[in-house]
């Protein structure tokens, strides 16, 4: 017994948010303390290092599980199951729902639970429930419901990532440019396999000795802005160090674990963080293997929709399966990695066969 996927599903918002439309903020690089340079400086080095351009932000009255009920939506057409047949629906998201102008965290019910109810699933078996593990938790969850499959507890299972980070961002803080909202989501299914195809093997660990606080909830850089909430704070360069050395590491146990070479791998998804982060993985990942990195092996769409967390890896997934990117495309057979690194500090990655 295999756990494939079955069906494949996204939504992006169809608010675009350009780097210029950031050109009036007052961005300070420690409390109170403004960037000497100007926005436009600022805005062109935030480009160079991240590669984003723009990003796409929910509309006023979408929140979190809006986005994630559209994607779910998609993902069971896709599959063409009947929904009442899913055994699991696993959210995966760190912030619930936040509405637009607030910063208050709403997660009770679960956001599976409403995306359960919004889908009209009346099964008492169907379980719904969340998954906080920062940015890789769409594949922590998309992993556990695998282990359900092989388990014989689950059939089909729905994995959904949202995030709408747009409404947790310091708009003092040049971090807030990098950040976006999106929603991925796919029917994982358990299949007799004679192919070899699904899920092949996984990696998952967690760095908190040193690492724990690299992401965290903190207040304004303006100390005179809502004095009395938090933001998304993050410390970019020791996380840009970590996930260099941590990442490619737990990839290559993966990939080892599946008894696949590198030179088999035709694909690599990885979460849409920073453009040179990325790149930088990718690099290490094959020196790993003393092997050259091979042409069109990353999928990367950051520079038009920003670092939606847990949504990058299945919207950018989507994309390539509906043919958005000519470059990529995947075939019967072709093995791909998935990969994320996030808050935590957690990394994971699955290697599965198409």
């Amino acid at each position: 017994m295999s756990a494939k996927l079955l069906g494949v599903g996204s939504y992006l918002p169809t608010l675009r948010i350009t780097n210029q439309d950031f050109i009036a903020h007052r961005f300070y690089k420690d409390i109170d303390q403004p960037f000497e340079d100007s926005n436009e400086i600022i805005i062109e080095k935030f480009k160079d290092i991240t590669g984003i351009e723009e990003r796409r932000y929910a509309q006023k009255e979408q929140t979190n599980s809006d986005l994630g009920i559209i994607a779910a939506q998609k993902a069971i057409d896709a599959s063409g199951i009947d929904p009442e047949l899913i055994d699991y629906i696993i959210f995966a998201h760190n912030f619930g729902d936040v509405r637009f102008a607030s910063n208050h965290l709403d997660m009770l019910p679960a956001l599976a639970s409403r995306v359960k109810h919004a889908l009209g699933i009346a099964n008492p078996n169907c379980v719904a429930y969340d998954m906080l593990f920062g940015c890789p938790g769409w594949i922590e969850a998309l992993i556990q419901a695998n282990l359900f499959i092989k388990a014989g507890a689950a059939k089909f299972c729905l994995v959904i990532g949202a995030e709408t980070l747009s409404r947790v961002v310091d708009p003092h803080d040049r971090d807030s440019m990098i950040f976006a909202d999106g929603a991925g989501a796919c029917i994982l299914a358990a299949q007799d396999s004679t192919d070899g195809s699904g899920i092949l093997a996984h990696a998952t660990q967690t760095f908190t000795k040193d690492e724990a606080y690299f992401l965290n909830n903190g207040p304004s850089l303006n100390s005179k802005h809502h004095i009395h909430e938090k933001y998304i704070k993050m410390q970019g360069r020791k996380i840009y160090e970590f996930a260099l050395t941590k990442v490619p590491a737990a990839m290559k146990i993966a990939l080892d674990k599946s008894g696949v070479s590198v030179d088999q791998v035709k694909k690599i998804f990885i979460h849409q963080a920073n453009e040179k982060m990325d790149e930088a993985i990718i690099d290490r990942f094959y020196r790993l293997y003393k092997a050259a990195r091979p042409e069109h092996i990353m999928p990367m769409n950051i520079q038009f929709n920003g670092n939606s967390s847990v949504a990058t890896v299945p919207t950018l997934l989507d994309a390539v399966i509906r043919g958005e990117y000519p470059e990529h495309e995947l075939n019967k057979g072709d093995v791909i990695i998935l990969a994320s690194v996030g808050a935590g500090m957690n990394i994971n990655a699955v290697v599965y066969r198409w």
